[in-house]
């Protein structure tokens, strides 16, 4: 009982640090926002892609394969191997941070120039530069933790990080801008916020070593010697578990980085170069940063459901399987839906509630519609790290990046930046059926089956109403202050949108009593009192999950 209690509360911990590194990444743009003008705008957007690329580099797959490494060889009795490998971690960690560091700092200038065309964002590049020193170990240290079922150090210097790279970074920010600096050395100086964050979760990380150092001697006694592990073996088996697993968490990452490289380019001979530095700091600081919210929720609950999956998939249990993997996608897309619907029927609003002009709101309505691909991409690429098939997710995640850069350049000439973001929701959609293509193959399943036409008319409908608020609500700039109707017509239209949808997912039969049982504690809370409202036909109707 004391193990899955532990359990349960590290995996509360890790959920927390993730939902607090997303609002706080909105927090920090929103101020930003307002406090800059264009180029601090693209300058900050353009450095915080290059650093959460890199980023993901340095703390997607290697630290989980540390995890795993370190577990296992603790689990029989080999804690000198765990060890062993752990230090080979952290002399990886400490050569790839100073490498990272100095080709970020000395090549800021010229990718700042040449490849993203706003010079200006050097400085805010560079300033990201020293964090990337300790971030790979930082990385190491989490997974290795992780690996001695200590969630709650990675979780909480998460959550030290993200904290003091928001606050520091808007007090930077803040202080030059009112000492005289330009919009340059601002952004330059909200950057920085990512170095003092890195400190910070360092120091949490050096706390919890310390504390567990007493313990790591006493396994160490007690096991007496272990066999030498030679350093290339142990790279060996960190890089091939690994590299997989680091390109296809980069999907994401990637494409942002894509679209701070090459919109000015694509977009100077459409609209002049001050207009295009412009767009650019609204798809990174207003769109990107509403876009973000959407798949917290949908992907928190479907990858709750990896490990079970990942079980199935060992016991070689078909049906199970086909019924988890379902679950998992249907989850996802239900889920993430009316999250999307309102916020694109909204965005008008959301973008007078919340940023420091109106103009533009159709480049966040088109990017967060876009997002209910990137749920299901990550979700299925999730699935397929779960049963072992990281390779394919890999590959897949390439040919949806190769897409990506294709049609944007096939697209921008033709509809500008809205080319640039529809070629990014392509690279999504790609991504995912690529994805599904190969999970059919494994396990045969259906998301909606014969439901599709119910759902996407829960969609439409909920969504005019959404719509129809939106454009009665934003009437009422005529009789209150802007913010204030604007905040009202968020909420009106959140609420409607969210209770129509849910009312015509249940009616129409999308979501069904029988089902319920398999879903996650949360969603049964939400939709068992409204199953009143399904026609009796449809819940004395025998059914599965998975079997549609």
């Amino acid at each position: 009982m004391a193990k899955k209690e532990s359990f349960i509360k590290g995996t509360l911990i890790l959920t927390a640090a993730a939902l607090v590194a997303r609002v706080l990444g909105l927090a920090q743009r929103v101020p930003l926002e307002h406090m800059l003008g264009s180029v601090g705008n693209a300058s900050f957007g353009i450095a915080n892609t290059v650093y959460l690329m890199l980023l993901t580099v340095a703390t997607a797959g290697i630290p989980s394969t540390l995890s795993k490494m370190v577990s296992e060889r603790y689990a029989l009795n080999r804690p000198g191997e765990a060890q062993r490998v752990y230090h080979a971690a952290l002399l990886f960690a400490a050569m790839a941070g100073v490498i990272m560091t100095l080709l970020v700092y000395f090549g800021a200038p010229y990718y700042a120039t040449y490849v993203a065309k706003v010079p200006e964002s050097a400085l805010a590049i560079r300033a990201l530069a020293p964090a990337l020193l300790l971030f790979p170990t930082i990385a190491m240290m989490r997974g290795y933790f992780q690996g001695r079922n200590n969630m709650a150090a990675g979780g909480i210097s998460q959550i030290v990080e993200q904290f003091a790279r928001v606050g520091t970074g808007l007090i930077l920010a803040f202080v030059l801008l009112n000492m005289g600096y330009n919009d340059s050395w601002a952004a330059a100086g909200a950057s920085f916020g990512g170095v003092l964050g890195s400190i910070g979760a360092f120091g949490v990380m050096l706390y919890y070593t310390v504390k567990m150092r007493k313990q790591d001697k006493v396994a160490l006694l007690q096991s007496g010697p272990d066999a030498a592990l030679p350093l290339l073996r142990i790279y060996k088996d960190i890089f091939t578990l690994s590299i997989p697993i680091v390109l296809s968490s980069l999907a994401v990452p990637v494409v942002n980085f894509i679209d701070s490289s090459i919109i000015k380019g694509l977009l100077i001979p459409q609209t002049g170069e001050s207009q295009a530095t412009y767009l650019l700091g609204i798809l990174t600081s207003r769109a990107q940063s509403i876009a973000g919210i959407p798949p917290i929720l949908a992907i928190a609950l479907s990858t709750s459901l990896i490990p079970i999956i990942s079980a199935a998939f060992a016991r070689r249990d078909e049906e199970y399987l086909k019924q988890q993997v379902t679950l998992a996608m249907r989850i996802a897309i239900l889920t993430g839906m009316p999250i999307v619907i309102a916020l694109c029927v909204a965005s008008y609003s959301v973008n007078g509630l919340i940023f420091s002009s109106l103009d533009s709101s159709g480049i966040i309505m088109i990017l967060t519609f876009g997002t209910i691909f990137q749920i299901t991409m990550m979700t299925s690429n999730s699935i397929l790290l779960g049963i072992s098939k990281a390779k394919v997710s890999m590959v897949n995640v390439m040919i949806g990046i190769v897409v990506k850069f294709g049609a944007s350049y096939l697209l921008a000439p033709f509809f500008g930046i809205y080319g640039i973001i529809a070629a990014t929701g392509l690279c999504f959609l790609v991504i995912t059926l690529l994805n599904l293509r190969t999970l059919k193959k494994i396990v045969p399943f259906s998301i909606l089956g014969s439901r599709w036409v119910s759902f996407l008319v829960a969609v439409v409908v909920s969504g005019g109403v959404g719509f129809g608020l939106n454009q009665a609500g934003i009437q009422l700039v005529h009789i209150m202050p802007d913010r204030l109707a604007f905040l009202v017509t968020c909420l009106i239209v959140g609420g409607a949108v969210v209770v129509v949808y849910l009312v015509l997912l249940i009616v129409l039969g999308v979501l069904r009593e029988q089902e319920l049982a398999s879903y996650p504690r949360m969603l049964r809370r939400i939709f068992t009192p409204l199953m009143k409202l399904q026609p009796s036909r449809l819940r004395t109707r025998k059914h599965e999950v998975g079997s549609e």
